[in-house]
């Protein structure tokens, strides 16, 4: 084992607290907000057909006040839920915030809805007030994103195997779905093509399930993925009227029972990145105005691994230089570099400090990322080295029962 000497410690030291200082000084004023999404037990108030699902660990939707310097995460209460708030998304005003509420159950009948919630942030200390809540317009809402214009809501509801368009009215209260469209198509094998050796990685392909909805960078199309399809699909997207229409191409198939779960666009909009939860790959697409081109597949984990793994997250750094991927059961963050091409480099792994991290985020700054490990019930703290990628533990477990999402909000900046 090499010791470092007394030297070397002191002056990796004091580069350390020169690059803390660093960070002090260029942060922005206001209060960071973090938003951290749960699986939670249903409270006593909630429908009675919700009593047979399985219970969460978490609370609803915790808040936390955020150094900016030290990335340390202070907890300023929880807006108590037992509808499984499992994914969040802001405005971009920073005044609303809206959830996905996986467990809900709306309506009677065979096929009940699950919901979404609109809140209002208060600019003080991020505290939320319910607006409204309405169906999402089917079962297992999952994913929630906004359209540039701030006047859509977009949805994917996993067990409904659907998407739909919710309009965001001027108060930040929601309104009934626009739009709805149901996943149909060949459900693909329990078997992932691409899975490593020795793989018992099956979930997803008993029928259709969105996973995951985004508009593109130029706010003109929406893009969706099914894992139960293997299927990324395109739309054209109507910002008057919030329709979704068939694009053409409509869209593009994964590898058989590979499980296409989440995506991401590259900073210039010129590449698209797509996860397989089951393969364990990353797909990368180069992308033009609603088109895909296939450009490279490349696997999530390190040379030589066997066994099962399920990928989650995946991220494209603020910056643009690297690529990040969630891996549960290995229990690790990827990256890679980007090259001038948009072509991907696997760089390493660094392990998450805890059991099957489900989604990861990047503070505003790009400088410390957080990860939510769900079956540990805690949020990790990493520094993110920006010139190489690596992720470096900040030593910081923040208790969360069952974490699914977290989402920053900048309050009063510059004010």
């Amino acid at each position: 084992m090499i010791v470092p000497s007394r030297r070397s410690f002191l002056a990796t030291a004091a580069t350390l607290t020169a690059a803390k200082t660093l960070r002090a000084q260029r942060k922005p004023a206001g209060l960071l907000v973090a938003y951290v999404g749960t699986f939670s037990s249903p409270l006593k108030d909630t429908l009675p057909t919700q009593v047979d699902l399985p219970p969460g660990n978490g609370r609803g939707i915790h808040i936390f006040h955020v150094d900016r310097t030290t990335g340390k995460m202070t907890p300023a209460g929880v807006f108590e839920s037992g509808t499984s708030p499992s994914h969040l998304a802001a405005n971009a005003a920073a005044t609303r915030l809206y959830s996905a509420n996986e467990t809900d159950r709306v309506g009677t009948g065979k096929s009940p809805e699950g919901s979404v919630s609109a809140f209002a942030i208060d600019p003080k200390d991020g505290g939320l007030k319910r607006l409204n809540t309405v169906r999402s317009g089917g079962a297992g809402p999952t994913y929630v994103s906004l359209h540039q214009s701030g006047k859509w809501l977009f949805v994917a509801n996993y067990f409904g195997g659907s998407v739909a368009v919710l309009p965001i009215q001027d108060d930040g209260q929601l309104g009934e779905p626009t739009d709805v469209k149901v996943d149909e198509g060949k459900i693909g094998p329990t078997t992932a093509k691409n899975a490593p050796k020795g793989s018992f990685a099956i979930s997803g392909h008993d029928r259709t399930h969105a996973h995951q909805i985004l508009p593109d960078p130029s706010s003109q199309f929406v893009l969706h993925v099914d894992l139960g399809l293997d299927r990324l699909f395109m739309w054209k997207f109507n910002a008057e009227k919030g329709l979704l229409t068939a694009n053409d191409p409509p869209g593009v198939s994964l590898p058989p029972g590979d499980g296409p779960r989440h995506f991401c666009f590259q900073t210039d909009g010129k590449h698209l990145y797509s996860v397989q939860e089951e393969g364990s790959t990353v797909v990368r697409f180069g992308y033009d105005a609603g088109k895909l081109t296939e450009k490279q597949t490349i696997s999530t984990l390190p040379d030589g691994y066997a066994g099962s793994n399920f990928c989650s997250e995946i991220l494209t750094s603020p910056d643009g230089k690297f690529v990040y991927v969630g891996n549960r059961l290995h229990d690790s963050i990827a990256y890679y570099s980007v090259r001038n091409d948009g072509r991907l480099a696997y760089e390493g792994e660094e392990w998450t400090r805890g059991n099957y991290p489900r989604s990861f985020a990047f503070d505003p700054s790009g400088e410390f990322l957080y990860c939510c490990n769900q079956r540990a019930d805690h949020v990790t703290v990493f520094t993110v080295d920006r010139d190489l990628g690596r992720l470096s533990f900040t030593g910081q477990y923040v208790p969360v029962g069952n974490p699914s999402c977290v989402t920053f909000v900048e309050l009063n900046v510059g004010k």
